[in-house]
């Protein structure tokens, strides 16, 4: 009996019905419909880090309608002042499933994207910006989604290859939308994405890539070694199966379905997945579901490019509510990352493993905090993989992961 309460606290706790999401959002705020939210006056916990080839750490994060970027050129035990992304202040959306990305190229080159909340519930704007000086100053935030009406573009997802081509995908609900003024129904959002060919001066048109995706659940996205970007995602399947698909966006591939858990939910489980591709070009998945007889963590690789999938592996302790795992690839070695709660405390626990995801070690724990938390984010130096983690009582932690053991 206690293990059950503790699964429907969990689940009561991270989704919450489609239908009455608005609703929902208006009561927690006070019922201030479409009044502009002021931007939060302390910092938000979802923040990202990243290594770029010469071994400097890079951090972004929101804070009182900033997006601020910052570096450390030692392991993060100091950073250096922050730069303003945008320099007029916005609502930034920084916590759950939504957080500020950074990704750094050699030669200088700071793409940042993030979601800009607008004046109605669970609407926002896809933003992006970059730095040409090393992070020195960066161009004015542009908003990605051609789409301007005042509904949800949400949930970023950015990806940049070698040959400088920027990619953004996220959520989007102008289909949603214009079925509605028709007195359609349509159920979840779309997935869209756009493309840069110039590093981020401008973008080419928004494409939708699928109808019915879940509405606000994160996008995953990896760049494979041919350039071409893997988005994963939660999508609705039938009337409300909640599962995950994945697509290749090099303009021809079709959306293939990677789980079958078949969870059945009206709901938004703000639950997304994870997706890495490895240097040998197998994709490695993690993702979270709660369907009756198949609830919990999943892991599944595919060698041959999302043609065929391994049989799911569960993974993570159930009864310590496990959830929001992170996948990585850091050179031959695979890195999973998730969240527990052990009764007092959120727990950051991990597993590794060196042969391609056929064997895995032992979970064990990287680190926990008594207060709130950012979900697990993994990062790599080459093949040395870390543990990001933002709390509200240890701030901004970097944790390096070995095979064997754990080292801060």
């Amino acid at each position: 009996m206690q293990f059950l309460t503790l699964v429907l606290t969990f689940v009561f706790a991270c989704t919450a019905p489609a239908s009455a999401h608005e609703g929902m959002h208006d009561a927690m705020h006070g019922g201030q419909g479409n009044v502009m939210r002021a931007a939060p006056a302390k910092p938000q916990l979802a923040a990202s880090m990243v290594f770029d080839g010469n071994g400097r750490l890079w951090r972004v994060s929101a804070r009182d309608g900033y997006v601020l970027v910052s570096f450390s050129d030692d392991r993060g035990n100091h950073f250096s002042p922050p730069v303003k992304v945008n320099q007029a202040p916005e609502d930034i959306a920084a916590d759950g499933d939504n957080r500020p990305k950074i990704i750094v190229k050699n030669g200088g080159m700071v793409y940042v994207s993030y979601t800009q909340s607008l004046d109605k519930p669970y609407s926002g704007n896809i933003r992006f910006s970059r730095s040409l000086d090393g992070g020195k100053s960066f161009s004015e935030p542009l908003s990605v989604n051609d789409n301007r009406e005042i509904i949800s573009h949400r949930f970023d997802a950015l990806g940049v290859n070698e040959r400088g081509q920027v990619f953004i995908a996220w959520l989007d609900k102008r289909d949603s939308s214009a079925a509605e003024k028709k007195g359609k129904k349509y159920t979840g959002a779309a997935v869209y994405y756009a493309m840069s060919d110039n590093g981020g001066e401008r973008f080419g048109p928004n494409i939708k890539a699928v109808d019915n995706s879940c509405e606000c659940c994160r996008i995953a996205m990896a760049v494979g070694a041919d350039g071409v970007p893997v988005i994963f995602w939660r999508h609705v399947y039938g009337k409300n199966v909640r599962d995950h698909a994945m697509l290749k966006l090099d303009g021809k591939s079709q959306p293939v379905r990677v789980s079958y858990d078949n969870w059945e939910v009206d709901a938004c489980p703000h639950h997304g997945p994870s997706i890495a591709i490895s240097p040998d070009g197998m994709y490695h998945f993690v993702w979270f579901d709660n369907a009756p007889d198949k609830n919990g963590l999943f892991y599944a690789r595919s060698v041959d490019g999302g043609k065929t999938f391994s049989p799911s592996r569960p993974f993570g302790n159930n009864a310590g509510q496990a959830s929001h795992p992170y996948v990585l690839s850091a050179g031959a070695k695979i890195v999973v990352a998730w969240k527990e709660f052990d009764g007092e405390n959120a727990v950051v626990m991990a597993m590794t493993s060196d042969t391609a995801g056929q064997q895995w070690s032992a979970p064990r724990r990287l680190a926990a905090t008594t207060g709130a938390s950012d979900h697990p984010l993994l990062i790599a130096e080459g093949d040395v993989a870390y543990l990001a983690w933002n709390t509200a009582k240890e701030g901004s932690q970097l944790i390096k992961i070995n095979s064997g053991a754990t080292e801060k």
